[in-house]
This record gives structure tokens, C-alpha cells and sequence, in this order.
């Protein structure tokens, strides 16, 4: 399995994961990539629901995130914390979404 990172997921992870948990999140992609829910209307964007030390899942992280099967990628677009938001904008959708689709045509 290999990971695609966007900037905004890149300068979002080293503020909001060390090292280990980060380890963890990509483990358990590589394990079950189906995980997170998928986006309606998104293209295949899926949410996955990610525990932060001491938080929970509930209160811990979103991780925003695209399953290219055939290459056997993933393309790791956004994270947020909880407390931050409840759920993406459309407007950061359809970004993420042209994001996709600019990676994969």
C-alpha cells in the first residue's frame, strides 16, 4: 500500500499526531482500507473516525481520505479535529473532490 499525502493533510498531521499515532493511522488503513464511511456525493472520498491520545473517538480526529483500489493507493487529503468541526464544508468537498480528481483522472 502506498500513501499520498496533500499538503493541507501534511502541515494537519505533524500538529495534530506524533510519530507513533501517525504509524497507527497508516496501519490501520493498510489493514482495512474500507473503514471510513464514504462521503455522499464525494466520488469515493471516505471519513474514517481516528482516536487522539487521551480524547476518544468521538473527540479525537477526522481523517478525510480517497481508496484507489486499482493502484492500490491512498490519498490522505484532510484532518481535523472534533472540537474544530463537526464535518467538512461543501465548499472544502468540492476541493477535496477536484483534488481527486486532478490525481486520478
Amino acid at each position: 500500500m502506498v500513501f499520498l499525502e496533500t499538503q493541507a493533510f501534511t502541515r494537519r498531521v505533524i500538529q495534530l499526531l506524533s510519530d507513533d499515532e501517525y504509524r497507527q493511522l497508516q496501519n490501520a488503513l493498510v489493514a482495512r482500507p474500507e473503514a471510513g464511511a464514504v462521503i455522499p456525493g464525494s466520488g469515493g472520498i471516505r471519513k474514517l473516525r481516528w482516536g487522539l491520545a487521551g480524547r476518544g473517538k468521538r473527540g479525537g480526529a477526522r481523517v478525510i481520505y480517497y481508496w484507489a483500489k486499482a493502484s492500490d493507493q491512498i490519498l490522505l487529503l484532510f484532518l481535523f479535529a472534533k472540537n474544530e468541526a463537526d464535518d467538512l464544508t461543501t465548499t472544502q468537498l468540492q476541493q477535496l473532490r477536484a483534488v481527486l480528481e486532478e490525481t486520478y483522472p
